[in-house]
């Protein structure tokens, strides 16, 4: 071991007289801990509100849409399953949307229907249904209007449309669509009735209050038209690489398509979660500095008591090097062992509020019941890396005062 960090680390353990500095020592350590637990638990609780949005919006939305600007897709079928036969997709399966009004008795309200096929499509209604089912949407379903028995084609809501509407499974809705027939004396609007197959709650009030899913064959024949659709739902295995496959399929369909990704249809929101995020380190990574602060203190306060060891040292030949580097390792020391003790207190305080999930939030205000807690062990290095810098830079300026102690001066006064 050689003698600076021999003489570091005995500069840790004070003498009974120097209990004070020991004291400061350890709020030093305290004070880095404390602020690392605190970043690294809040960053966790972003990141899994970030992780929540994205699972909630990609259940009921493609990883990476393909669309025909302007117009309908034709042939939709075999380019799906060319899309199908690539690596890097898992599932292709075509979908139309559009808009259209629903009503119920005097209750009107309107709707964006995505008309999709149950076999083939990505759509992970199961985990929001509360009732029905998404493949009941290919069969007829029996409902009683004006004492007859009908069977109707399916069709699945929001809970919060089904109570705007003050309807439920297996009730009928009239689907008035904006675009009317043409007919010899003008456009009379189509007009088709739906049973209630089922009902989900997304959490998200924007798709649970506007959004309905149709049969694509039903859909096609309710808005008109010929065997087309608006888009192409892509699935791929890894979400995280969605940017680089909806890059490489629009080099290989070419300029005639476009092919976007999850993150290009809500820019502005992850974009908004990301600065969100990246504000929250900045600001909570000032606690790291101020506790770098007590560092810089404790260190002035051990150089000033250590006078007498530093006049000693360097008249037995230390080197001003040695003794800069004494102060430096006692500085490492401190923000090591409170950037080691915050990252595993916030490893296990994220940990239990995970699992217990004992922290609760208003449901109709957030999409969750509990806080969400996504453990990252790269945001958590990058805590530890920004934390340990800090305190390094913070012993710089003690230890370079140490060096300036003439030993002559030392000897002579004290």
């Amino acid at each position: 071991m050689r003698y600076e960090l021999f003489v570091g680390l005995r500069y840790l353990r004070a003498r009974r007289s120097e209990r004070f500095i020991s004291l400061l020592t350890l709020i030093s350590v305290l004070g880095v801990m404390i602020a690392v637990v605190t970043l690294n638990v809040v960053i966790a609780v972003m990141t899994g509100f970030e992780e929540v949005l994205r699972d909630r919006l990609l259940g009921l939305n493609a990883h990476v849409l393909l669309v025909k600007p302007a117009t309908y897709l034709t042939g939709y079928d075999a380019l799906a399953r060319r899309l199908e036969g690539r690596d890097d997709v898992t599932a292709a399966a075509p979908s139309l949307s559009g808009q259209i009004i629903l009503t119920s008795g005097n209750r009107v309200t309107g709707a964006v229907v995505r008309g999709v096929d149950p076999e083939r499509s990505h759509v992970d209604l199961g985990k929001y249904l509360k009732e029905g089912g998404l493949r009941d949407l290919g069969s007829r379903t029996p409902a009683r209007i004006n004492g007859r028995d009908l069977h109707l084609p399916g069709i699945i809501v929001g809970d919060r449309l089904a109570g705007r509407l003050g309807v439920g499974k297996g009730d009928a809705l009239q689907a008035v669509s904006p675009i009317g027939s043409p007919t010899a004396v003008g456009i009379i609007p189509r007009i088709r009735r739906f049973a209630i197959t089922g009902i989900f709650d997304s959490g998200m009030r924007e798709y649970d209050s506007g959004l309905v899913f149709m049969n694509l064959t039903d859909a096609q024949d309710f808005f008109g038209v010929d065997d087309v659709a608006t888009s192409i739902e892509i699935t791929v295995a890894d979400v995280a690489t969605a940017g680089a496959v909806a890059a490489d399929i629009q080099k290989w369909v070419g300029s005639t398509y476009l092919v976007e990704d999850w993150s290009r249809l809500w820019p502005n929101l992850f974009a908004a979660l990301r600065l969100e995020k990246t504000v929250y380190f900045l600001v909570l990574l000032l606690m790291v500095l101020i506790a770098a602060f007590n560092i810089v203190s404790t260190l002035i306060m051990v150089v000033m008591e250590k006078r007498k060891d530093i006049g000693v040292l360097r008249s037995m030949g230390a080197s001003r090097s040695s003794i800069r580097l004494i102060f430096l390792i006692k500085g490492w020391i401190i923000g090591a062992v409170g950037t080691v003790a915050g990252v595993v207190a916030g490893y296990g305080l994220a940990l239990l509020i995970q699992r217990y999930q004992f922290i609760e939030l208003p449901d109709d205000v957030f999409l969750v019941s509990t806080v969400p807690v996504s453990i990252s062990p790269l945001y958590f290095g990058l805590v530890a890396l920004a934390s340990f810098s800090i305190c390094v830079l913070a012993s710089i300026y003690p230890a370079r005062q140490a060096t300036k102690l003439h030993p002559v001066d030392v000897i002579r006064y004290e």
